[in-house]
């Protein structure tokens, strides 16, 4: 048996403690597993003495998490506080600076500032992981950085949080409204009490940065995504998506095209019979298509104390073995800068819901305004006629662009007739 691998966990809460239970209970296994034991020998939180569920005894505690850094008893700090920047970003730094292993939950974090922490490990000669920053128990960062490697990727997308995700399944199941569905996942605690981070997209935007640079080989640039949340999502749209043959899912969506790298966070209709629209609950998926592999699909819970833990874990084993990667599966001295594709490049289907007051010609004047900006309807659900009063009309396009699609929204959208502004949620089909 080698020598022990001395880890230091720095925050102790959900996944923090998720980690070192995980590490006591399977100490035996993981040590068969990697030839050494992985111990932890040092832990840092704000509490000292606030009541936490794992045993703690006979450990060094830090009260400023940074000292964990500088402990030269410990080979690898495991940074699990969170936040882009403050003392997480300087843990980091230091750790890797100081020349130990780094794992880390931290998906804001390494958005933006991945590319710098991984010049810093690679320089260091010392890994970075990252698993548990995306998807949870999903080990989609060792899929694409080892098991899809000799692939060049098409696209990659999924559905990158748990919470947004629940909501449009309950949604769906029940007939209601977002805001009520959103207080009662409150209420079951799946939604914090500013949930602004996970239904307004920001939360899967990080993960999608991360996706994107192991796919592209590039820096992540969380800046360049296009992010819209799920607050827009409307009980009637899920319901008229349903009779279309679509469900309705908040995607991130990363590929490259002719006008550079595209990276897009917002809702999406999917065919039911894909394999992302089966993805319900809390649960994540990821869709990769390669180019010799075909089209790669995972699923699995993406939060949660034993998922995260488990994927930390992971990338504590590797560090044990000796396993040695470039941070985004590439040196760090070729990550590209890839040219972002603006949103106006975007080509794709739309589902569009207008509202309108139901009178002759009305019909005639929206195909009007497609056609001059060159948007074809493939489908159209118009209900019985209703004169004088409003009613909704539905359609879907064939492809086209989104600075197409926009500008004759914008058009549209001033008809006298047209009471509401237009509703459109794009289409992504496998």
């Amino acid at each position: 048996m080698g020598e022990p691998l001395r880890v230091g966990i720095a925050g102790l809460g959900t996944v923090g403690c998720g980690v070192v239970d995980l590490l006591q209970r399977n100490h035996e296994l993981l040590a068969r597993r990697t030839g050494r034991p992985i111990r932890i020998v040092a832990v840092s939180a704000r509490d000292p003495a606030r009541p936490r569920p794992v045993a703690l005894d006979g450990l060094r505690f830090h009260g400023d998490a940074r000292a964990l850094a500088e402990d030269p008893e410990i080979d690898v700090v495991c940074e699990l506080i969170g936040g882009a920047e403050g003392i997480a970003l300087e843990l980091a730094r230091r750790t890797l600076a100081a020349g130990r292993h780094l794992v880390t939950a931290n998906k804001a974090m390494l958005a933006q500032h991945g590319a710098e922490l991984a010049r810093l490990a690679e320089a260091r000669g010392v890994a970075l992981g990252f698993e548990a920053a995306v998807a949870g128990g999903i080990p989609i960062v060792k899929a694409l950085r080892e098991g899809l490697a000799a692939n060049r990727i098409r696209r990659i997308y999924g559905i990158l949080n748990g919470t947004s995700n629940y909501i449009l399944t309950v949604m769906r199941e029940s007939g209601r409204d977002f805001a009520e569905v959103l207080a009662e996942a409150q209420a079951l605690g799946y939604a914090e009490a500013d949930p602004s981070f996970d239904v307004d997209g920001i939360d899967a935007a990080h993960k999608l940065a991360l996706l994107a640079a192991l796919a592209f080989g590039g820096r992540p640039r969380f800046d360049a995504i296009h992010v819209e949340g799920i607050r827009r999502v409307a009980a009637a749209d899920i319901a008229y998506a349903d009779e279309l043959g679509y469900r309705i899912k908040l995607l991130g969506v990363a590929r490259m095209t002719e006008a550079g790298l595209e990276q897009r966070l917002h809702p999406c209709m999917v065919p039911k019979d894909a394999p992302i629209a089966q993805v319900e609950g809390v649960f994540n998926g990821i869709v990769v298509e390669c180019e010799d592999a075909g089209v790669v699909v995972l699923e699995g819970r993406g939060a949660g104390a034993g998922p995260t833990a488990s994927a930390v874990v992971a990338d504590l084993i590797d560090i044990a073995r000796g396993l040695r990667l470039p941070v985004l599966g590439v040196p760090a001295a070729m990550l590209a800068d890839h040219r972002s594709a603006p949103m106006s490049a975007h080509r794709g289907s739309y589902y569009i819901r207008l509202m309108v007051v139901d009178r002759p010609g009305v019909l005639a004047d929206i195909a009007a305004v497609l056609r001059d900006h060159e948007v074809s309807i493939e489908a159209l659900i118009q209900r019985a006629r209703n004169p004088g009063q409003a009613v909704p009309i539905v359609l879907t396009s064939h492809e086209t662009t989104e600075a197409a699609m926009s500008a004759a929204l914008a058009r549209i959208g001033s008809l006298a007739a047209v009471l509401e502004p237009p509703r459109m949620i794009r289409i992504e089909r496998p």
